[in-house]
């Protein structure tokens, strides 16, 4: 392997002769991008060499025009902004820029420009989470659509749409496409395996608690291996049995909107969402217009299992975690358990992975580079039923707005399709380790790497994978709605409020905002038509969600063996 980490964009400018006077486009460029930086790839040589004259014909009228695109700062991203715009330009004579920003400010700045109308990007890599937002409201273009018609003639004949894994997540319930998936990773269950069958720990806690300790099913045991671990000094290092993180912060909100109240036992069942009622408790009718969020109109934002899901996750934030945590944003909490003291992470997103395989992550490697630790499925709580949402899929999607002129759209747009093409992709995957294409999955490469990668090959390439989702839907309002769960859950965090409270708030406060869009009427037949209030009792009687509460939500814990579960994602 050439490389274990990304090259610099200076140092790639160099090779492309980006420094030595204007960008040029033409195939000498794309064959010194294809020689110095694709040494693995779905395509062969010549194919690679044919879909690059594509990407320097198609941008024949749109030479010389300066695009500004925008995504969050993740690894992958960073490959992007730093490898792959400059090679784009060099190749296409289209100057990219590619901003890296807080996912907070990314949404910020598509809500600023639904709103005004102005074009501050030509194209965002935002969440697919948005579907909601974008199928409503119509200011995204449907890219069926727009490849079908105005983009055409800009759209790569070898796009090959039925090789990316996540365009259910990106997809109306109309059958439009509305996003292009660039990255996608899962939150998983994150583990010290070394821990975990250390003959001696087995020992002990099996003695302790009555059962083997292993992965653990339910979030009972869960919480026993999190007390067990939390105060024990391994390999001279205080040790903790959780990872999370409790900053009010915009990061706090995905925490929980990113499944954890689904995971806890909160909506219905149903894939890749749950219906009527989803993991933000928002319900909808048999039109998927939403009608409410609180008990009272059937909605689950503030029932029971969502209660539990709160109380549970600032409980274990206090007993079993690093004091800093409760001050971690989740860009700061993602790294630590590649520090080497942490056990387990119940919420442990699969895109930090480049994290914990590379030099900054030694405490969690062995000599011969492969992890101590392993990636498993999260447990569920005690409100849980088969068929229910087990996890989250975030899904990082090319977004082209209907503000964004054509010409300037038409130029984005072969820039997105160049950093998700076949010629790309694999080697973009290497970099960031979030999987969008079926043939970068199955690729002979992570075959190969995949014993370093401590089970994320292995889960890609299951059905599994299809169980964990993105927000749905149900949400009509992503940008509008998000704000409210790190504002409401962070009171709940600093003690100002009960779990009960701050949901209580919650659940109102989202209803406020969808009367305010049913009165407006912007969202026109999909919008919002709120229920009328009941007592709650009438709800918390029917069958499925909302739910009262349990008389016991502490079940008997159950773990499993990583060797087993593994055979069942086989």
């Amino acid at each position: 392997m050439k490389r274990s980490v990304m090259k610099s964009s200076t140092a790639l400018a160099v090779t492309l002769g980006l420094l030595a006077g204007p960008a040029f486009a033409d195939m000498e460029a794309a064959k010194k991008f294809l020689d110095e930086e694709i040494e693995r790839s779905a395509l062969s040589r010549e194919e690679q060499e044919a879909e690059m004259q594509f990407f320097i014909d198609a941008a024949e009228p749109f030479k010389g025009m300066d695009i500004k695109v925008v995504s969050e700062t993740i690894t992958t991203h960073e490959y992007e902004a730093n490898v792959l715009a400059p090679a784009f330009s060099a190749i296409t004579g289209i100057n990219i820029t590619h901003d890296l920003i807080g996912e907070g400010d990314v949404v910020e700045k598509l809500q600023t420009q639904m709103q005004s109308g102005e074009n501050i990007y030509d194209a965002y890599i935002n969440d697919s989470d948005l579907i909601g937002t974008h199928w409503r409201y119509k200011q995204a273009r449907s890219l069926t659509d727009w490849m079908a018609n105005e983009g055409k003639d800009v759209t790569n004949p070898g796009l090959d749409l039925d090789d990316y894994i996540g365009l259910d997540f990106t997809t109306s319930p109309d059958g439009e496409l509305y996003q292009l998936p660039d990255q996608q990773f899962a939150n998983l269950y994150w583990f010290r395996q070394d821990w975990f069958t250390d003959p001696e720990l087995m020992a002990e806690f099996k003695e302790k608690y009555g059962y083997d300790l292993g992965v653990p099913v339910n979030w009972s045991a869960y919480e026993d291996i999190a007390e067990f671990f939390t105060g024990r000094t391994i390999d001279g290092v205080e040790v903790y049995g959780n990872m999370d993180y409790g900053k009010k912060d915009p990061s706090l909100g995905w925490r929980y909107t990113d499944a954890w109240l689904s995971m806890a036992g909160g909506g219905d069942v149903g894939e890749p969402n749950g219906l009527p009622v989803d993991e933000w408790g928002i319900r909808v009718n048999e039109n998927s217009q939403p009608v409410g969020s609180c008990v009272t109109r059937g909605g689950a934002t503030n029932d029971a299992a969502a209660v539990y899901a709160i109380t549970k996750s600032i409980e274990w934030l206090e007993k079993y975690t690093p004091p800093a945590a409760a001050g971690m944003t989740f860009g700061e909490a993602g790294p630590v358990p590649a520090q080497g003291a942490i056990a387990q992470q119940m919420f442990w997103y699969t895109a930090f992975t480049a994290d914990m395989v590379n030099d900054s992550a030694k405490a969690v490697l062995n000599e011969d580079g492969t992890p101590k630790w392993r990636m498993a499925p999260s447990p569920h709580g005690a409100y849980w039923k088969e068929g229910q949402k087990v996890g989250y899929q975030d899904v990082g999607s090319w977004t082209l707005m209907e503000s964004t002129p054509v010409n300037r759209a038409k130029a984005a747009w072969l820039y997105a399709q160049f950093v998700t093409s076949k010629t790309v992709d694999v080697e973009k995957a290497h970099a960031g380790l979030t999987f969008i294409r079926e043939s970068t999955i199955q690729h002979e490469s992570f075959t190969e790497r995949a014993p370093k990668l401590g089970g994320l090959v292995e889960f890609y390439r299951s059905p599994a994978r299809t169980a964990w989702s993105p927000t749905g839907t149900n949400v009509p309002d992503y940008p509008k709605l998000a704000q409210l769960w790190w504002q409401n859950i962070g009171d709940a965090m600093s003690g100002a409020k009960t779990p009960q409270e701050a949901l209580d708030s919650l659940c109102a406060e989202q209803e406020k905002v969808m009367e305010r869009l049913e009165r407006a009427g912007v969202q026109g037949d999909l919008g919002p038509k709120m229920n009328e209030e009941r007592e709650a009792s009438y709800w918390l009687e029917q069958e499925g969600s909302p739910v009262a509460k349990l008389d016991n939500e502490d079940p008997e814990p159950e773990t499993i063996s990583y060797e087993e579960l593994i055979k069942s994602w086989q």
